[in-house]
């Protein structure tokens, strides 16, 4: 396991419907790589604050019933007869925190208590999650790690949360220094990630429990990378106790803001 509103014109609505977008719609086993069938439209986006605003992007739990997302640009296409979103990183984009605790809630999934799609989809017009569920099953979903996200918020209220298909981005891999934020959060070469229990995490310690560097290096590689697998529990219970930035090779989405696997690094590697 692991802003603006969407204003679709009149065109893009006749051509949505012509194509004959179904409630529950099976998803492909496997997607060639090809490019899009076609191009509906392109989303404005907006990262205000004010009532009416909309945010597309990754949300991620940022405590009980409280999520933060980075709005990002969305464009709406249709690949293989799928509506999907591709999102796009906005530089300088502000990160937005809503509460969601009164919010509705749509989910792509046939079923609220769905992990997995399960090869069937629900999707409206607009390529957005249309079976309606509660925000304790939006908190169910974040739990899980972040979910493509439609948002539209009042202030600091979220109205209404609509999940959508979109490509993932792809992982970068660096050497850079880390810092807590909290339990499921650090800064990472001055971006902000969040990690779920799935996050890979290597030490060069003779135990997951030890000191950051702490002892011989008995685990570290010839490049100087921990080797030891440890746990999310242990990532963070050993950056609790740092009051400094640490040394680590990482490899983390910048898209979707996900921190994947981080490696402890010895000597001066």
């Amino acid at each position: 396991m692991r802003l603006l509103a969407l204003t679709a014109s009149a065109s893009l609505c006749a051509a949505l419907s012509a194509a004959g977008v179904a409630s529950a719609t099976t998803v492909p086993t496997a997607v060639p790589a090809t490019a899009p069938a076609a191009a509906p439209a392109a989303v404005p986006v907006s990262a205000g604050t004010a009532p009416g605003k909309v945010a597309y992007g990754f949300a991620w739990a940022d405590g009980k019933g409280v999520l933060r997302v980075t709005p990002a640009k969305a464009t709406l296409v249709k690949e293989h007869g799928i509506l999907r979103y591709k999102l796009k990183a906005v530089p300088g984009a502000k990160e937005v925190r809503l509460d969601y605790t009164k919010s509705a809630y749509r989910r792509l999934t046939v079923a609220c208590d769905l992990v997995e799609t399960e090869g069937r989809v629900a999707l409206d017009a607009k390529g957005l999650g249309k079976t309606t569920c509660t925000p304790a099953d939006l908190a169910f979903t974040l739990q899980r790690g972040p979910a493509a996200i439609k948002v539209e918020y009042a202030g600091t209220k979220a109205v209404k949360v609509s999940e959508f298909l979109t490509d993932w981005g792809t992982p970068k891999s660096a050497f850079g220094t880390i810092k807590r934020v909290n339990d499921t959060t650090v800064t990472f070469k001055g971006i902000k990630l969040g990690y779920t229990h799935a996050i890979g995490f290597y030490r060069v310690t003779a135990t997951c429990s030890s000191g950051w560097l702490t002892g011989k290096p008995v685990n570290a590689s010839q490049d100087g990378l921990g080797q030891k697998p440890c746990t999310a529990a242990d990532f963070t219970r050993v950056l609790k106790a740092q009051k400094h930035p640490v040394l680590v090779k990482a490899d983390y989405n910048p898209l979707s803001g996900e921190l994947i696997e981080v490696w402890e690094v010895y000597g001066d590697a």
